[in-house]
């Protein structure tokens, strides 16, 4: 029982270390748009961060506790390597200010462990690649969305005034922000409830037929709510202005796609990066001012982040089981 009870404290930091890194996702735009203080726009994305489990099903949880690695192959100390992997990596990108995918960073810690613990056959492909997939599809499909939606409001608005334009889109911000946050913590938090629900099937507490608690659902949301809270601030400058300059309607149209693609992923059971997401709804809204409008040298960098998140993970989760092995068997 001690060895859960570390697990799943450990699973709780990460999910904290979640929403403490992920926070900008959530409120960058918001906030370089000058329409919610930093104080107003964490207090609002740490609430709708909260509330997430009542509005959707808990189909990602699901995803990452019986559809990565076979439940019947994992063990204790794989679960805890993949946990301290994808803290040790969410440490070192939010230290350099790198807005990396922490739903990656689990997934990856998690294969690499297990890999070294049973080789590459208790990797379950198709619910790998359905992930590993993603890191390229959610980003395309927020910047589609944003694309589109932008140029749809360009259109409708195109003969009111711009200070009329900015007053509306200031309010509707607000809405397309809270909306980002529900969808943010909506599918990242069930990353972590996966986590603990895979930990108690492993220690025979729980089958793979059993629902998702509600201590479980509760302790995650707060996990995560409390990271945004406190808030990555070294990622949202990143995030805000360094990609394009956004308009607050421009913010609304970002948000909104992101809040879209989170909702469909979230409801499907796709574990997806809310920072590739947004990224892509970003980029969006920049493309359809022109190719010059995006700093396509800052996303170069945060594109090498997402492709080499999911192999270092693995690297580290592995090397994670490798010296807890040694350690315990010393």
């Amino acid at each position: 029982m001690t060895v859960l009870y570390i697990v799943i404290a450990l699973v709780l930091i990460f999910d904290f270390l979640n929403g403490f890194h992920d926070s900008a996702n959530s409120i960058a735009i918001v906030v370089s748009t000058k329409v919610l203080s930093p104080v107003v726009a964490v207090t609002l994305a740490a609430f709708f961060n909260f509330i997430a489990f009542v509005f959707f099903p808990m189909k990602v949880a699901h995803t990452i506790g019986g559809d990565v690695v076979r439940q019947d192959v994992v063990n204790m100390t794989v679960i805890a390597s993949a946990l301290v992997a994808a803290i040790i990596w969410n440490i070192i990108t939010w230290w350099i200010g790198l807005p990396s995918s922490s739903s990656h960073t689990l997934v990856g810690g998690l294969v690499g462990a297990a890999v070294m613990h049973s080789g590459f056959g208790v990797i379950i492909l198709s619910g790998f690649l359905k992930i590993v997939s993603f890191i390229f599809i959610a980003p395309i499909l927020g910047m589609v969305m944003s694309f589109l939606i932008s140029s749809l409001v360009v259109f409708l608005f195109r003969k009111v005034t711009p200070s009329n334009v900015d007053k509306l889109f200031r309010k509707l911000q607000i809405i397309s922000s809270s909306s980002l946050s529900l969808g943010h913590g909506g599918n990242d938090a069930q990353k972590s409830m996966g986590i603990i629900w895979l930990a108690l099937i492993v220690s025979g507490l729980a089958t793979k037929n059993d629902p998702i608690a509600l201590w479980i659902k509760l302790s995650c949301q707060t996990a995560i709510a409390m990271g945004t809270l406190f808030g990555g601030w070294r990622i949202v400058k990143t995030m805000g202005q360094k990609i394009t300059k956004v308009k607050p309607f421009e913010g609304f149209c970002a948000e909104t796609a992101g809040a879209l693609t989170l909702f469909g992923a979230t409801g499907f059971g796709i574990p997806v990066s809310t920072t590739h997401t947004i990224t892509g709804a970003i980029i969006g809204v920049g493309a359809r001012k022109g190719a010059s409008a995006v700093k396509w040298g800052v996303t170069k960098k945060i594109f090498w982040a997402w492709i080499l998140t999911i192999p270092v993970s693995a690297f580290i989760g592995g090397s994670m089981y490798f010296f807890f092995n040694w350690v315990f068997n010393a």
